[in-house]
């Protein structure tokens, strides 16, 4: 069936026309239609291609038809995300900042992870609406480009907080001095920002790479767009993935591997609850981010081979379900807390959490003062022999003479 829909017509006809097919598709299959209108989506004068097109196309489908399977499964995806991961957050935050006395530098980082996700599932509601209108956008062009631009920082900020999380414990074991001295409150909150500023820089593309276009009266869809151009939509995905996951995922290995060498190699095997707090948090990062990332790569070696690759085809019906899925990375963290702070609900009741976090303080202390420890019971060690050895001296006859030579 050729795809003709209420469009800007300045683009190129043949990429204008693959997308557009692409974008009924996706519609076919949420809204299912008739053979009757169906016919009517081509447009009644073959002058439309030239100029605005005059078209018999239906309105919308009455909203008693039935979802498809894939809009029923985004929306459950969704409201499970919401449901558990909003007020989830928002309880991982009163907790930081209304019940942990003493905060780490791994609980301050946890603050900032549960306040970006907590604003990115804001957004949640949106997303269900536009599935229960069957890909209907009623809320503006603006708005299509800022949820999806706060997703992004999302994705940025997440992932660049655990590499932060990754390089404080490596510093705690391989650098224990240089740590604590880097370890100061103005620091970290200057380095945070710097997050901040930067997630916020590096997703500046993405509002430029959306667009909400009317496909028939009554609808609009808030879709991708690249400006008709392969190297824009290779750039999108590409630095997406090099930038969200595959630099800051090398470093944070380089740093856990590091640290892992680091700790069979001394005298401390002790494994802290900060550590298995931040291993966690970036697993569970791993395994809902990576299929989209994966897609991502696939689509751009699909672009590269050509429209017609069924690589790209693959791809692009993958990709709502991997985002779904990556969504639900914003939900997990709170029930991940829950079940590692367990043995602390009933003895600490509501402040279970707060005891959770406050063992990362005690852990870096314990840390800390291990390796001074060591160091002081080595220099107690080495007084004592000397002055045992200087005592046997002094009980020999000259034992004086030699005691005031060590002296």
């Amino acid at each position: 069936m050729q795809c003709i829909l209420v469009l800007n017509l300045e683009f190129p006809e043949r990429k204008r026309k693959r997308q557009l097919c692409e974008v009924e598709t996706q519609i076919r299959e949420t809204t299912p239609l008739t053979l009757n209108q169906m016919a009517t989506l081509v447009p009644t004068k073959p002058s439309a291609l030239s100029g605005p097109v005059q078209s018999s196309i239906p309105p919308a489908v009455p909203s008693t038809a039935p979802l498809s399977l894939s809009s029923q499964i985004g929306m459950a995806i969704l409201v499970i995300a919401f449901v558990f991961g909003f007020p989830g957050n928002l309880f991982v935050v009163w907790s930081v900042l209304c019940r942990v006395r003493r905060r780490s530098v791994t609980c301050l980082l946890i603050l900032n992870l549960a306040m970006a996700d907590a604003l990115v599932l804001l957004s949640a509601p949106l997303f269900l609406r536009f599935l229960a209108k069957r890909l209907h956008w009623e809320f503006g062009a603006a708005l299509c480009k800022t949820i999806h631009y706060l997703c992004c920082v999302n994705m940025y900020v997440s992932i660049y907080l655990i590499c932060l999380m990754s390089m404080d414990r490596w510093l705690a074991v391989a650098k224990p001095f240089l740590s604590q001295r880097l370890r100061t409150k103005k620091r970290l909150l200057s380095i945070m920002l710097g997050i901040w500023v930067m997630a916020f820089l590096m997703a500046l593309p993405m509002p430029f790479y959306r667009i909400v276009r009317p496909f028939r009266p009554g609808m609009h869809v808030c879709m991708p767009y690249h400006w008709e151009s392969d190297t824009h939509e290779i750039f999108q995905y590409l630095s997406e993935t090099i930038l969200g996951f595959l630099l800051p995922f090398t470093f944070i290995l380089f740093c856990y591997i590091s640290v892992i060498c680091r700790l069979r190699s001394a005298m401390f095997q002790r494994k802290g609850r900060g550590n298995a707090l931040i291993l966690i948090i970036i697993a569970a990062f791993t395994v809902f981010w990576l299929p989209y990332h994966l897609i991502n790569i696939l689509q751009v070696i699909g672009v590269m081979q050509g429209s017609s690759s069924s690589v790209l085809k693959a791809a692009k019906v993958a990709r709502p379900n991997v985002t779904a899925f990556a969504f639900m990375s914003s939900s997990v963290n709170p029930v991940l807390y829950v079940f590692a702070g367990s043995s602390h609900i009933r003895q600490a009741g509501l402040g279970f959490m707060a005891k959770l976090f406050e063992g990362t303080n005690s852990e870096s202390a314990t840390t800390r003062s291990s390796r001074g420890s060591n160091a002081e019971i080595s220099v107690f060690t080495k007084l004592s022999v000397k002055l045992s050895r200087k005592g046997d001296r002094a009980e020999t006859p000259g034992g004086e003479d030699e005691t005031m030579a060590d002296v």
